[in-house]
C-alpha cells in the first residue's frame, strides 16, 4: 500500500513538473522569471503550482482586462483629448530628452504640455492640510484615487472635508484600492465609509480581492496610484497616500513622501486618468463641461502624465525610465523605497556610470517588507561594482519615488524601482522637463542625501556570509515579488 501511494504521489508531482514546464516555456517570461518559476516548480511542485495559479499570470482576468482596454480605448481618443492638444507645444527642451517625450506619448497618447506649475510637498501633514484646504474651496467636484486610505487621523480629516463639500452640493468621488485600503473597508472600520456614503460621498473599492469576484485573475495586481483632482483645475500626484506619517508601521518610523500640487493643462491629463479608473470600476462615464474646464497657463513647466498598468502588453514604465537613463550625460539621482531592478535597468545604470555619469541611488535603511528588502540588498553589489553610489536613508522610511537626470528632467510619481511597478501595478508618474523644476526635485533629493549614509563597496563585500546567502535566496524570488 505504501509503495503504491509513493508511486501515485511521484507520478502526480512529475505530472505537475512536466505540465508546468510546458506552460512556463510557452509564456514569454524574462529568462530570470522563467528560471525562478522552474526552480520553484521542480523543488516544491505542489507549492509552485498553487503559487503560479495565484500570481503566475500577469493579468486581471480575461473579462476585466478586456473591459479595461475597452474603457481606455473609448476614452483616450484624439477627439476626447483634443483640448489637451491645444496646449501641446514643442518647448525648448534638451534634444537628448526627445526619446523620453516620444516614448511616453507613444505609450499613453498624452502629449507633453507646456505652461504648468508644480508645488512640491514633502511633509505629510502639510500635504493633507493643503489638500483639505482645496477640498474646502471646491465648487463642483472632488475626485480622489488612492492606493492607501486609512481611517486614522489624516483619513478622518479628509473624510470630514469631503462630507462638508458634499453637503454644499459638490460631487465627491473616492476610489480606494481594496487591498491597500483594507483597513478602510474592513468590518471594524467600515463606519467611516458608511458615514461618507450617508452624506453623499460616492466611495468605491478598486480591484476587489475576493477570489469569488475576481475568478482566476491575479489577486495581487493592485491600483497603486495616488491622485486627487479638484474642480478640474488643481491636482495632486506623487507618493503620498491618505494616511498618518507612520503609515501604521511603528518599526520603520515616519515615512518620507513627495507629492506635487499641479495647476495648468497637465491637470486635464490627470483628470483623464481618474475618469478612466472610475469608468472601469463603476461602468459609469463622468461627463460635463465642468469636468474638463478651460485650463489657462499657470507656470512655465512642461509636463507629461504617464499612467501604466498590467493590461498593457509592453513594459511601458521601464521603457520611459531606460530612455531617461540613456539620455543622461552628467548626473542621475534616484530615490525609491524598494529597489529590485531587472537586468535591463542594471545594465543601463552601469553603462551610464561607464560613460562618466554620476549615478546615485537613495533607499531607506529600514523597510516595511523584509523579503523585498533582502532581495534588494542582493543587487547592491553589482551596482556598486559598476560605480553606482548607493546611500541608505536612516531617519525614517524614504517613500518618495523620484528620478532626476542632469538639470533637465525629473520623474515624480507612484512607481518604485522594482519589478512590481514595472510589470504588475497600475501606476501614475509625471514627467517634468526644464532646469527650474528639476532643481526643485533635486533639492528634495539632496535633503534625503544629507541624512543618508553611503555604502562602502569594500565593506559591503565583506558582510557576514549568512546575510549574503539570505539576500541571494530572497533575490531568487525577486522576479515573482
Amino acid at each position: 500500500m505504501t509503495w503504491s501511494w509513493l508511486f501515485i504521489y511521484g507520478l502526480f508531482t512529475w505530472t505537475i513538473r512536466v505540465t508546468m514546464v510546458m506552460v512556463i516555456l510557452r509564456r514569454r517570461f524574462a529568462t530570470a522569471t522563467a528560471l525562478a518559476w522552474l526552480s520553484l516548480v521542480f523543488i516544491l511542485p505542489e507549492l509552485g503550482l498553487i503559487a503560479y495559479l495565484l500570481i503566475g499570470e500577469n493579468r486581471l482576468g480575461r473579462i476585466r482586462s478586456r473591459i479595461h482596454k475597452a474603457v481606455v480605448m473609448s476614452m483616450r481618443t484624439d477627439q476626447r483629448l483634443a483640448y489637451l492638444h491645444d496646449h501641446a507645444v514643442s518647448p525648448k527642451i534638451d534634444p537628448a530628452l526627445q526619446p523620453v517625450i516620444r516614448q511616453a506619448e507613444h505609450i499613453t497618447g498624452m502629449p507633453i504640455l507646456a505652461d504648468n506649475r508644480v508645488e512640491l510637498l514633502g511633509d505629510t501633514e502639510q500635504t493633507i492640510d493643503q489638500l483639505v484646504a482645496d477640498i474646502d474651496a471646491a465648487q463642483h467636484h472632488v475626485h480622489l484615487l488612492y492606493y492607501i486610505y486609512r481611517p486614522d487621523e489624516m483619513g478622518h480629516r479628509v473624510a470630514e472635508s469631503l462630507i462638508a463639500a458634499a453637503g454644499r452640493g459638490v460631487r465627491c468621488r473616492l476610489l480606494a484600492d481594496a487591498v491597500g485600503s483594507h483597513h478602510l473597508f474592513g468590518f471594524r472600520n467600515r463606519r467611516l465609509v458608511k458615514r461618507m456614503r450617508h452624506h453623499g460621498v460616492d466611495v468605491r473599492r478598486m480591484l476587489p480581492a475576493s477570489p469569488l469576484r475576481r475568478g482566476l485573475a491575479r489577486l495581487d495586481l493592485r491600483n497603486h496610484r495616488k491622485l486627487a483632482v479638484i474642480d478640474g483645475h488643481t491636482a495632486y500626484a506623487g507618493s503620498q497616500n491618505i494616511v498618518n506619517p507612520d503609515y501604521g508601521h511603528r518599526r520603520a518610523g515616519q515615512w518620507i513622501d513627495l507629492t506635487g500640487r499641479f495647476t495648468g493643462p497637465i491637470v486635464g491629463q490627470l483628470q483623464e486618468v481618474f475618469l478612466e479608473d472610475w469608468a472601469y470600476e463603476t461602468d459609469i462615464t463622468i461627463e460635463g463641461p465642468d469636468i474638463f474646464p478651460s485650463l489657462d497657463p499657470t507656470g512655465t513647466t512642461p509636463a507629461q502624465a504617464v499612467p501604466t498598468g498590467p493590461t498593457q502588453e509592453s513594459v511601458t514604465l521601464l521603457r520611459v525610465i531606460l530612455a531617461a537613463i540613456n539620455a543622461a550625460q552628467r548626473k542621475i539621482i534616484i530615490t525609491s523605497p524598494y529597489l529590485i531592478p531587472d537586468e535591463a535597468t542594471i545594465l543601463a545604470l552601469a553603462m551610464a556610470a561607464d560613460r562618466g555619469v554620476e549615478v546615485t541611488i537613495v533607499v531607506p535603511l529600514r523597510s516595511d517588507h523584509f523579503l523585498v528588502s533582502a532581495a534588494g540588498r542582493y543587487y547592491f553589489e553589482p551596482l556598486l561594482d559598476a560605480g553606482v553610489r548607493i546611500y541608505r536613508y536612516a531617519p525614517g522610511l524614504l517613500h518618495a519615488k523620484t528620478i532626476t537626470v542632469d538639470d533637465a528632467f525629473a520623474l515624480l510619481g507612484s512607481s518604485n524601482l522594482d519589478v512590481r511597478s514595472f510589470y504588475l501595478n497600475f501606476e501614475l508618474n509625471i514627467l517634468l522637463y526644464g532646469q527650474q523644476v528639476t532643481r526643485e526635485v533635486r533639492f528634495a533629493q539632496m535633503r534625503y542625501l544629507a541624512e543618508s549614509t553611503p555604502i562602502d563597496a569594500d565593506l559591503w563585500r565583506r558582510r557576514p556570509q549568512p546575510q549574503r546567502y539570505l539576500d541571494a535566496a530572497a533575490a531568487l524570488l525577486s522576479p515573482l515579488l
